[in-house]
């Protein structure tokens, strides 16, 4: 059974930092390419950061550049972001997401997790 579990949400006043992790099993995690979305209240779904199966390129959102940091431990099945300076408009559902490509580039097999809450306010 594909599982990917987050864990690491909370409520944090502004400029304060969380850090999010994301526990993959039931698939080959190192094949995967790793990204985090969140849907804010009332508002669709924006790609937050990802990283690659080789974990030497990550990418990020211009809102979240200098701020956030995406790591993946393979030994671990694991995918990490380091959230600093949050602000308010951070809040929202993180959700884990895992896409693997064939190899002409296509998307073959995604997984979601379950989402976990972060809000940020005083």
């Amino acid at each position: 059974e594909v599982q990917l579990v987050e864990s690491g949400g909370g409520l944090v006043q502004p400029g304060g930092s969380l850090r999010l992790s994301c526990a993959a099993s039931g698939f080959t995690f190192g094949y995967y390419a790793m990204s985090w979305v969140r849907q804010a209240p009332g508002k669709g779904l924006e790609w937050v950061s990802g990283i690659n199966n080789g974990g030497e390129r990550p990418s990020y959102t211009d809102s979240v550049k200098g701020r956030f940091t995406v790591s993946r431990g393979d030994a671990r099945n694991t995918v990490f972001l380091q959230m600093n300076r949050l602000e308010p408009e951070d809040t929202a559902v993180y959700y884990c997401y895992a896409a693997y490509y064939n190899q002409h580039g296509d998307l073959q097999y995604d997984y979601w997790g379950q989402g976990t809450q972060v809000t940020v306010s005083t």
